[in-house]
């Protein structure tokens, strides 16, 4: 069972998202909260497998809370909430810690769809939205200092350091929004070898999941935007 704490400082939203969730059999709703301080008590108190974030609330935003509860250690993941695709804080959501984000207009079956892939440790976020997404705002990338241009990546970034060559290359083309199938294809792997080296990328560079590896081959200048 799937638990889920809904946040968002529009009732009928959060009505609309119980009724949905209740009716599937493998989830079910712990609460709602009305802005960020409810939604960061309420995780650290019910301690939900994902939080629907919604980012634009009053008092403490969705950012800030989404940054509270990844903070917090527990194993809660938080799924962002936005009103546009390109919504101007849906990248913030994702340095704060968030798991992906959805549009609030998404499919019922996207959203349900996005909500178990989150619970069971996956982004939700497709590879060629995230690169858009990351393309659109990269100007809030650190500036660094990674040698004498800022398009050189970064060969001393510590969170790369115990990383293999291949390794290396695959979170480069993860960066730029390669799934695994093509992976899998363009660099003459099978695709279970591919999963093995993603995983092992994820925990050698403490990622959360691809989303958070995206942010993190940007950061490194391993990917620069387009």
């Amino acid at each position: 069972m799937t638990t889920v704490l809904i946040a968002d400082d529009q009732p009928l939203q959060r009505f609309g998202f119980r009724m949905l969730l209740e009716s599937q059999d493998d989830m079910t709703v712990l609460g709602e909260a009305a802005n960020g301080a409810e939604a960061a008590r309420m995780a650290a108190e019910q301690h939900p497998d994902v939080v629907l974030m919604d980012v634009r609330m009053p008092g403490v935003d969705g950012i800030e809370a989404t940054h509270r509860i990844v903070a917090a250690g527990d194993r809660t993941r938080v799924l962002i909430l936005t009103t546009f695709d390109l919504d101007e804080y849906a990248y913030a959501g994702l340095r704060a810690g968030a798991s992906g984000f959805l549009v609030k207009d998404a499919q019922p079956e996207e959203l349900l769809s996005g909500i178990r892939a989150v619970a069971t440790g996956d982004a939700v976020v497709a590879p060629s939205l995230t690169r858009r997404l990351l393309d659109a705002y990269a100007h809030h990338l650190p500036t660094g200092t990674p040698g004498p241009s800022t398009d050189t990546p970064s060969d001393t970034h510590p969170r790369l350091a115990s990383l293999t060559d291949r390794e290396r290359e695959i979170l480069t083309v993860i960066g730029q929004g390669w799934t695994n199938t093509e992976i899998a294809a363009r660099l003459h792997l099978a695709e279970s070898t591919v999963k093995t080296h993603v995983g092992r990328i994820l925990a050698k560079t403490d990622c959360r999941d691809r989303v958070q590896a995206v942010i993190l081959a940007y950061d490194a200048r391993l990917v620069k935007p387009s």
